[in-house]
């Protein structure tokens, strides 16, 4: 058995690991895009996001999630022939057809007629599995694809060894996110490799919270914050709060910089509890949070918001509570959306010359693309704009150099001209979907029979030193690798 990490594993984007089982038996896991200094590292814009590794043996392929970091590239990996099922959970069949239509629309192409055809291929292929629920994996030279009650699919002939049983466990990241088990029957030794994808810290909005697996061999383990600690909810609420009506003060723009799916939602939730509990303080001289405009300006992330609110069967217990009572965490009164073009542009035009106070949330989540590009061309010199980052920031984004160079009014490129950033610049690191290192530590540590070997991936190298480090104070008979 052996691991090869097709992206992931020395950076912190394009996750894609391949579980090879035998000669002609392996597992996909992810194929996500490079982003970032990733893609600036892996060859030209077109080579990066190319298929470079042999699918002969490949003979499924498991999704943790539809963020683009871990499935970005699916659409190449059809336009090299593979046309192998795709598994993932129930939410995430929902949610991936409307992340990759939109992705190709932006890196590949316009066609609708080409689009239309990719995306059916990829609904063909998409097998929805429930949580918690055991399924076989076709194999090569594997006597049935499925073989119990609980099975998914149809029959393939040959040999029965080996056996390859998949279980999609909650991971709290974001609606659907999942750690994906791998059990592996081969002659007559077992082996059972975790693949954890993107970890949620616990008490996320709207999500359960990760529990850790009863055991594992192998634990692939990301480690995107493995170097830091977040604020806890109600702390972190309370400062998101605390920085609106500072950034206020101004009575200008606050602009947050998200992703499309999970971060919007979470916010708008976060956005929601804060009005409920302050809507006749006031958020700025003169307007009250009950009257104060929260803007969401994407189209895909309207789209997902619509999906969550479909999905409503797999919130956590707290959001459920609010329905009940007559709420409407990510659809309230001060809520607006923004979906054509011409809407966006003269949205930006009334802000940049009206000085009322609002927030806007925006595409994309590392200022890399998106419309949150044209309000930062736009806002990003005006000393009454604020920005607030509330994820992570991947090397060589313009989401991270705004970080590092707006404290110090510096400047940053954006499509190739020039910005001084003359807005206040705030990080709310407590905001992560990633779990931090506090909870990477209790996810290992709340596993009763521990892995043998814990290999890190999706993060940078102060992150996995940091957490080996910690890792191997607190387990030294386990083997720490990256």
């Amino acid at each position: 058995m052996q691991i090869i990490h097709h992206g992931g594993g020395q950076g912190v984007t394009g996750s894609c690991h391949e579980l090879v089982i035998g000669p002609k038996n392996s597992l996909l896991i992810d194929c996500g895009l490079f982003q970032g200094s990733d893609a600036s590292t892996t060859g030209s814009a077109f080579e990066q996001l190319q298929i470079d590794f042999d699918l002969a043996s490949v003979q499924a392929l498991l999704l943790t999630h539809c963020h683009l970091d871990h499935v970005g590239r699916i659409p190449y990996l059809l336009l090299r022939g593979f046309d192998k099922k795709i598994y993932c959970t129930e939410a995430t069949v929902c949610l991936l057809p409307l992340v990759l239509e939109d992705a190709v629309k932006i890196g590949l192409t316009r066609d609708t007629t080409l689009i239309s055809s990719l995306i059916k291929k990829i609904n063909n292929l998409l097998v929805p599995v429930p949580y918690d629920r055991k399924i076989k994996i076709p194999i090569a030279g594997s006597d049935s694809e499925f073989g119990h009650s609980s099975d998914i699919g149809g029959h393939v002939t040959g040999a029965c060894s080996p056996i390859s049983e998949v279980r999609f466990r909650q991971a709290g990241h974001i609606l659907g996110s999942a750690y994906v088990e791998v059990f592996v029957e081969q002659k007559e030794k077992s082996t059972k490799v975790v693949f954890s994808g993107d970890l949620g810290a616990p008490y996320t909005p709207l999500l359960p919270s990760p529990k850790s697996p009863y055991s594992a061999d192998i634990l692939v383990l990301e480690c995107t914050y493995g170097d830091r600690l977040h604020e806890g909810r109600r702390q972190r609420r309370q400062q998101l709060q605390k920085i609106i009506e500072t950034c206020f003060e101004n009575r200008g723009t606050v602009l947050i910089p998200a992703f499309s799916i999970g971060r919007t939602q979470e916010l708008l939730y976060e956005i929601e509890q804060i009005i409920h509990q302050s809507g006749n303080k006031e958020a700025a001289k003169g307007i009250k949070w009950e009257d104060l405009d929260i803007i969401v300006d994407s189209p895909l992330a309207s789209r997902f918001t619509e999906a969550y609110q479909e999905l409503r069967p797999l919130w956590d217990r707290e959001a459920l509570r609010k329905i009940k009572r007559g709420r409407h965490p990510l659809d309230f009164e001060q809520l607006l959306t923004i979906d054509s073009h011409e809407e966006h542009l003269r949205t930006i035009s009334y802000l940049q010359t009206s000085g009322r106070p609002a927030i806007v949330i925006a595409a994309g989540g590392m200022c890399s693309g998106g419309r949150i590009l044209n309000y930062l061309k736009a806002l990003i010199e005006d000393p009454r704009t604020d920005i607030v980052f509330i994820g992570y920031q991947a090397k060589g984004t313009p989401g991270r150099k705004i970080r590092k160079y707006g404290p110090r009014k510096g400047y940053v490129v954006l499509d190739d001209k020039k910005y001084a950033i003359q807005a206040g610049v705030y990080t709310l690191n407590g905001y992560s979907a990633h779990a931090d290192q506090k909870n990477l530590l209790r996810f290992v540590n709340g596993m009763r029979k521990k892995p043998a070997v814990i290999r890190l991936v999706h993060g940078e190298k102060k992150a996995k030193m940091a957490l080996q480090h910690l890792l191997v104070e607190n387990f030294p008979e386990i083997e720490i690798a990256f």
